[in-house]
């Protein structure tokens, strides 16, 4: 079954399934010369709408022209073609979802217990992550998923480009994924976005103890004003989750920000980072 390229294109799907209300999707595929199956795809966010068609539609809804911006920005969002397109094949529903919503953000406040965040990661890094993944037994897709991480790292080149916040917890440091070398490698590269714009790294010492994180690695991502509100996504052995409850998202903002006040400060995180590098390249 073909995927929404976008959340973009899923929203705006929603919005028009909303429009429509009580009319039947016959009556309306009819009154604009259209078969129900067009209008099913573009409300199930299957297929993209063009501006005209867009246009006629509202029309028939009875949407002003002056309401019309944020749904035609939406469309056109939808139209365009995703980058992680050529990939689609080798990841999964929940990670292609992921991949949009990322795409989208304009701030990333993350909580990392196990690996360097997939934003910050070196591709052999990446790649011993991956290679270890539960049911992941084939090269190419190794390859293929090892590369989309890497062109994950184009949202801090984008306009306007992503802001991340990383807390991560001092075992992070030590534990050597893909071997002595490659972490050594890591934590030069985590090193150096210390001081990239729009990244803050802070380092959760062990003797911080307890903590609002303790059970689970997690990250908030924001957007825009007026575009999506605010999802938490968690990874597991099967996939990832997602939440949007604002309940929900209030109890993960307020666990990062415990995280942050308990976490050292960026310059002492700094310091950290470059003294376990130095005593792994002794």
């Amino acid at each position: 079954m073909a995927r929404p390229t976008s959340t973009a294109r899923r929203d705006l799907g929603g919005e028009l399934r909303r429009l429509r209300g009580e009319r039947r999707a016959v009556d309306v595929a009819t009154a604009l010369g259209w078969s129900e199956s067009k209008l099913s795809r573009i409300e199930t966010a299957h297929t993209g709408i063009t501006e005209t068609d867009l246009d006629r539609l509202l029309t028939l809804y009875g949407v002003r022209v002056e309401d019309r911006g944020r749904l035609r920005d939406l469309a056109k969002r939808g139209r365009a073609r995703a980058w992680w397109t050529q990939y689609r094949s080798f990841v999964t529903d929940p990670y292609d979802e992921y991949l949009a919503l990322e795409g989208e953000a304009i701030s990333i406040s993350q909580w990392e217990a196990q690996v360097m965040p997939g934003l910050l990661q070196t591709g052999e890094y990446a790649r011993a992550v991956i290679e270890t993944g539960a049911g992941i037994g084939d090269d190419e897709v190794v390859e293929r998923r090892v590369n989309v991480r890497m062109d994950r790292q184009r949202v801090f080149t984008r306009e306007p480009p992503a802001t991340l916040r990383v807390v991560l917890d001092e075992g992070v440091l030590l534990r050597a994924v893909g071997g002595r070398e490659v972490l050594a490698r890591q934590l030069t590269r985590l090193y150096d976005a210390t001081v990239q714009p729009g990244v803050e790294v802070q380092i959760l010492p062990f003797a911080s103890g307890a903590h609002a994180g303790l059970t689970e690695s997690f990250l908030v991502l924001e957007f825009p004003d007026g575009t999506r509100n605010p999802v938490v996504h968690s990874e597991g052995l099967t996939g990832g989750h997602f939440r949007v409850k604002p309940e929900d998202i209030e109890v993960y903002r307020d666990a990062f920000d415990d995280l942050r006040e308990r976490a050292l400060s960026k310059e002492e995180s700094r310091t950290v980072i470059a003294e376990t590098r130095d005593r792994l390249t002794r």
